[in-house]
């Protein structure tokens, strides 16, 4: 059974930072690009970032190029989204999944999602 677990969410005053970690179970995430999601209250899920099987290509969101960091352990069958200089913007429930990727910026997620972890952002 694929299955994702997120975490490391949690309440972090702005400028603050976290490190969210998205688990798999029931496949090799190695062989599969990864993608972060997140939707705030009210609104609809977007994507964050991805970073491709290899781990050699990623992309960001402009909202938060440099200052998030997607990277991948594939022994340990994990992503994580490093988050830094977080903004009350960044408030939401942040999700991952596989995702195919049409072009560098024209990418969906593909298979099934986790529960979630929530990052708040306040002071």
């Amino acid at each position: 059974q694929v299955q994702f677990v997120e975490s490391g969410g949690g309440l972090v005053q702005p400028g603050g930072s976290l490190r969210l970690s998205c688990a798999a179970s029931g496949f090799t995430l190695a062989d599969y690009a990864i993608g972060w999601f997140r939707q705030a209250p009210g609104k609809e899920r977007e994507g964050v970032s991805y970073i491709r099987s290899s781990g050699g290509g990623t992309y960001y969101v402009d909202s938060v190029k440099g200052r998030f960091t997607i990277s991948r352990d594939n022994a340990k069958n994990t992503a994580y989204l490093q988050m830094n200089n977080l903004k009350p913007e960044d408030t939401g429930v942040y999700y991952c999944a596989s995702v195919a990727i049409m072009s560098s910026d024209t990418w969906y997620p593909s298979g099934s999602w986790g529960q979630g972890t929530q990052v708040t952002v306040s002071s």
